[in-house]
């Protein structure tokens, strides 16, 4: 395998590969290291920061003055402080880049933004546990979560009042996408989902069968006695759901600019081959479409793929302070996204302020400075007691001594450089830590 090819892999199926270790790989064939990437049974290392016997009870919280009430809050968004953080490190460190990767597309993907740490650590594992799962298994999954059913109102969707939040946003985000079922089909897909709940001391679904509409139902002309099992059934039964679902695989591992022509093969793939998340992957990354010059250096990187990217690069694991203040400023929160739509992505990405931010951070940090920034607002203020300033010091090591400079460069620049620009960098760099600092400040380094 090309060893411009496996740095093009690693930037989409992972957050990066170091030059020693992409020089294994080349004497490998592009099946066995995509095979290898996908063989992460065992290898799984689920978040465990928050123990349920950590949550109050239902009994418990009934006895509580408002102030008691708000401290737990106040507890409550520091847990979900540490399992962010937790996770950000996970990223730079993991042993499983492309599950990390899945995980962390599915969790734009299910965006879900409630404060309870407990479930929102449950529904991240569900999305670690079934990242390359038939697609139904991880759609049934996050359907009966107690964090998937609070957000979208589950709880207060009941026989005789439904609510249509969970069932609209189903089609529409998770699935099949807007403009392909009609208001009487959220109307049915509502009813089918009442009675869908949790226990309120153990997180655990619970189906409340007198809560449960089980009149005849007619969603997307077929008419039978439907609960919200047979709902997912039918919709999964629609191609249009492949199609909306490769949309976006392709979106995020291929290319912000689509191509329906690819995508339109990955659907019938995928359809094909029962929604099978872990076969569509390893079918998209050796495609040799894949590794086409249009598709290599050209979607923006998400902050949490700029930031994880730039310290597994340079060994370093920023400090929670850092990785929190950062995420903030750029405008990707994890277990925070602006909406139940997640993040917007591509162009979204930059702005006059995160562009500058972006530019200035990696250089700043390599050379143990300081550097302020400005908060956007995307969480409530009093989640995070963030410092002012940031510092991150580098090992001399970080700088790659000994490494060629044409090698420095192709590992760390995807965007393909003419020859003119890339004679001046390599000549006006005396040394392998001047060329990093002046790659680390490049625009080309905002695109993988």
């Amino acid at each position: 395998m090309e060893l411009k090819n496996i740095y093009h892999l690693y930037s989409r199926a992972g957050f990066g590969i170091s030059i020693e270790d992409a020089k294994k790989l080349s004497t490998k064939k592009t099946d066995e290291v995509v095979d290898a990437l996908l063989a992460v049974s065992g290898k799984q290392v689920y978040l465990n920061q928050v123990q349920l016997s950590e949550m109050p009870t239902r009994d418990e919280m009934k006895g509580l003055t408002k102030l008691e009430k708000r401290d737990l809050g106040a507890q409550a968004r520091n847990k979900i402080k540490t399992l962010n953080t937790t996770w950000v490190k996970q990223l730079i460190t993991t042993q499983t880049p492309l599950l990390e990767k899945t995980t962390l597309f599915w969790h734009g993907h299910f965006a879900c933004r409630i404060e309870n740490p407990y479930t929102v650590q449950q529904l991240n594992n569900i999305e670690r546990e079934f990242a390359f799962a038939p697609f139904k298994n991880l759609l049934m999954a996050v359907s009966k979560s107690p964090a998937m059913l609070q957000f979208l109102n589950n709880r207060q969707n009941h026989k005789q009042q439904p609510n249509e939040n969970f069932a609209r946003e189903l089609m529409e985000l998770f699935t099949i996408g807007r403009d392909n079922y009609t208001e009487q089909d959220i109307k049915e897909s509502a009813r089918a989902f009442t009675g869908w709940n949790f226990k309120a001391d153990t997180y655990e679904f619970v189906f409340k069968v007198k809560d449960h509409d089980d009149g005849s139902k007619t969603f997307m002309q077929q008419t039978g006695y439907l609960d919200g099992e047979a709902i997912i059934d039918i919709i999964l039964k629609q191609k249009q759901t492949s199609v909306y679902l490769c949309r976006k695989f392709y979106k995020f591992f291929v290319n912000e600019v689509v191509d329906e022509k690819r995508v339109a093969e990955l659907a019938d793939y995928y359809y094909a081959n029962n929604y099978d998340t872990g076969k569509l992957l390893k079918r998209l990354f050796t495609a040799d479409w894949f590794y086409d010059a249009v598709n290599v250096g050209v979607n923006i990187k998400s902050p949490i793929e700029f930031m994880v990217g730039f310290s597994k690069s340079f060994g370093i694991v920023p400090p929670d302070g850092t990785l929190l203040k950062l995420q903030r400023a750029m405008g990707q929160i994890l277990f925070y996204p602006p909406n139940v739509a997640g993040w917007a992505g591509g162009r979204n990405w930059i702005d006059s302020s995160t562009l500058l931010l972006r530019l200035k951070t990696p250089s700043v940090i390599l050379n143990g400075g300081k550097i302020d920034i400005v908060e956007k607002d995307d969480m409530p203020e009093e989640s995070f007691n963030l410092p002012e300033t940031i510092k991150v010091n580098a090992d001399e090591k970080t700088f790659y001594a000994g490494v060629k400079p044409n090698d420095l460069l192709e590992s760390m620049l995807l965007p393909t450089l003419d020859d003119k620009k890339k004679n001046m960098l390599l000549s006006n760099a005396t040394t392998n830590k001047q060329l990093v600092l002046k790659i680390v400040s490049m625009p080309e380094y905002q695109l993988g």
